[in-house]
């Protein structure tokens, strides 16, 4: 007997916190509401999301399919049904099956073709639906979204996309894997299928998921294995998949804020440095990151001349080192604002891995591309940011050289409206004004904007 397509509705947990930490983890992984912080942090984000799914919960329709995690003080029992939908060819019941019956043949697919064609659902926001069918063929709900990603001949259902892939084990997922949950005692509940994008962190406790659930296809950050159900959910890894690599070839240009073609970590295992080993992806490098990658990184950036940067290591944990290292390489090929902001996109990776591009010279060592002696460390420091003074030299009552040099700098990236004469040398309402605006330019609030300048906004403000 065939059985009914899945519904399934949509939780989508998110963040508004406005730390510089959770600014730079959006602006790397947009989609990503956790960033590096502590566990307190994301079980607090975890219990809005709970707090949400028990509010909507009263005003969902009776067939609606919660994927929320699992809700102390919520019955297993209330968990609405998921009815399933069944084989089917291209463009439904109307169409023609490649063959009849049996398993057809996988087509060849590379993994950065699986999450291109991923994204493709999830910028036209394609609706949900278990029976209706998009114009390429396929089926609107979370097995006819991964048949598509995969190119499957035919629109399969969670119990039967296990036949076109491998098991895994999640050590091994890598981007175009896919994580299945096919419930064989009762297709109708909770039975749902994802596509693996690329873990958010080190950790390996959240990844990207590109799904097609109510109310329409999405890409979101997502705890391993989904938000329930998570230990029955299998990895499995598409038959048909051709080339290793999930990346594709470096932009040609100076750009280096682009991602890998997955927009997702590549968690293949890099190659020997000499040769052309994949870009794993921006999410690898920044802060929290600890990983084998900010490693090879280190080792590429010393042999091109980053060695003087490197007091101990390099090694596995991202550090100010790290990034003060990069951008000197940056800044040695020409580059400038974004381009140069010491944090390695795949243009950077590129010249590293293939020995090419211009080396770091002791001109870059000033860590501002302003010429310096190689010897010559630059003083002060505080909290590994080059020139940061520390915040005890910006409060109330204090007057110092470093006031009057932070109000120069405001004023020459265009927050000095609020200066009536000066700079000057004695911190006033009129430096902690402009560095607020100059904050909340980044996209902070809260305790992030205060006025007060930080090591972060330091680095910003002068880079």
């Amino acid at each position: 007997m065939e059985a009914r397509a899945p519904v399934f509705e949509e939780f989508d947990p998110a963040s508004d916190c406005d730390c510089p930490g959770c600014v730079h983890w959006r602006r790397v992984l947009p989609h990503s509401t956790t960033g590096r912080h502590p566990a307190a942090h994301r079980a607090l984000i975890l219990a809005a999301a709970a707090s949400t799914t028990l509010a909507v919960g009263h005003t969902a329709p009776a067939l609606a399919a919660s994927h929320a995690p699992d809700r102390p003080g919520v019955p297993a029992g209330d968990e609405p049904e998921t009815p399933q939908g069944g084989k089917a060819p291209l463009h439904g019941p109307g169409g023609r099956p490649v063959k009849p019956g049996g398993v057809a043949e996988a087509p060849a697919v590379t993994r950065a073709e699986i999450i291109r064609r991923a994204k493709k659902w999830v910028a036209a926001r394609v609706p949900y639906s278990m029976s209706k069918y998009w114009s390429d063929g396929y089926r609107q709900d979370c097995s006819g979204f991964v048949s598509m990603a995969w190119k499957l001949p035919g629109n399969e259902w969670t119990g039967s996309l296990d036949q076109y892939g491998v098991r895994i084990s999640k050590e091994d997922l890598q981007p175009g894997d896919i994580l299945l949950f096919h419930n064989p005692a009762d297709p109708e509940k909770g039975s749902h299928v994802v596509i693996f994008g690329g873990w958010t962190d080190y950790t390996h406790t959240y990844y990207i998921a590109y799904e097609s659930t109510r109310p329409h296809a999405r890409r979101q950050a997502t705890p391993y294995a989904y938000w329930s159900h998570s230990g029955r959910y299998l990895a499995y890894r598409y038959k048909g998949l051709v080339g290793g690599a999930t990346g594709g070839k470096p932009d040609s240009g100076h750009s280096d804020t682009g991602e890998s073609d997955t927009g997702q970590p590549d968690t293949a295992k890099p190659e020997d440095p000499k040769r052309e080993a994949p870009y794993p992806g921006r999410a690898h490098f920044g802060p929290g990151a600890n990983n084998k990658y900010v490693t090879q990184l280190g080792r590429m950036l010393v042999a091109r001349g980053a060695g003087r940067y490197y007091t101990v290591g390099p090694g596995p944990r991202w550090s100010e080192t790290d990034r003060r290292a990069t951008r000197a390489f940056q800044l040695a090929q020409g580059w400038r604002g974004r381009d140069a902001d010491g944090f390695p996109g795949p243009q950077t990776w590129a010249l590293l891995v293939t020995g090419k591009g211009r080396s770091i010279q002791a001109t870059w060592l000033g860590g501002h591309g302003a010429p310096a002696s190689p010897a010559s460390p630059v003083s002060p420091a505080s909290h590994g940011v080059p020139g940061y003074p520390g915040r005890a030299k910006f409060r109330p009552g204090v007057s110092n050289k470093y006031v009057t040099q932070l109000g120069k700098q405001l004023v020459k990236k265009g927050f000095g409206k609020h200066y009536k004469t000066g700079p000057g040398p004695r911190w006033g309402e009129a430096d902690r004004r402009g560095v607020e605006a100059f904050q909340r330019a980044q996209g902070w609030r809260g305790g992030a904007a205060d006025g007060y300048p930080g090591p972060e906004t330091w680095r910003r403000l002068f880079s």
